[in-house]
């Protein structure tokens, strides 16, 4: 092989990676005002499903659970505040759970939503399933409890996947709504004070 063959392998190899970046970046280019439009239609849907009696959702702000970047909501009806929707994560046994949290103006569980997981199947999973979701309505912060035994006042765990129902209970619904509370009595401060 002569310096004039590899010379023109070079080149032409250099040739096919500047097309195949630029036919990349043109796609790139192309698809990427799409797909973040239709994470923001998916998104609003999510917060309508939460509080579908709202006529109004509102960003209020931005938290970092677990160092990722979470927001959370104000939902009004008529110009009067019915509650809050709380994006979260939580630290499952294998997994980062992303859920929705929505909350009446007295910080009770109205509904929660698990956006995300990948928890163990057969397992962690279950925490995805609306029996077990449907437990936190009408909780309040004293009674986000997870108990391995049946109950109608806490959250009775998933069995078999303790950690997983412990995740989404104390580290992601009960610091969701702590955070929230926390966040309007200084608002409210601040308001009283200045």
């Amino acid at each position: 092989m002569t310096s004039k063959d590899i010379i023109k392998i070079t080149l032409n190899l250099v040739i096919i990676y500047v097309v195949g970046g630029l036919i990349l970046a043109a796609v790139y280019a192309k698809t990427e005002p799409v797909k973040v439009l239709k994470a923001y239609q998916e998104k609003q849907a999510a917060l309508k499903e939460m509080m579908p009696e709202a006529k109004e959702i509102s960003k209020m702000g931005v938290w970092k659970p677990h160092d990722k970047e979470a927001e959370y909501y104000i939902a009004k009806k008529d110009g009067k505040t019915i509650g809050y929707i709380i994006e979260t994560y939580a630290k499952g046994y294998s997994s980062y759970i992303d859920m929705l949290i929505a909350v009446n103006d007295a910080f009770t569980v109205e509904k929660l939503n698990i956006l995300e997981q990948h928890e163990t199947p057969g397992l962690g999973d279950e925490v995805q399933q609306p029996y077990f979701q449907n437990q936190f309505a009408g909780k309040t912060l004293a009674h986000l409890v997870v108990v391995k035994v049946p109950t109608k006042v806490d959250i009775q765990a998933v069995s078999g996947a303790t950690i997983s129902s412990r995740a989404v209970t104390d580290d992601g619904v009960k610091k969701a709504v702590e955070m929230l509370k926390d966040k309007l009595s200084s608002e409210v401060k601040n308001e009283q004070a200045g």
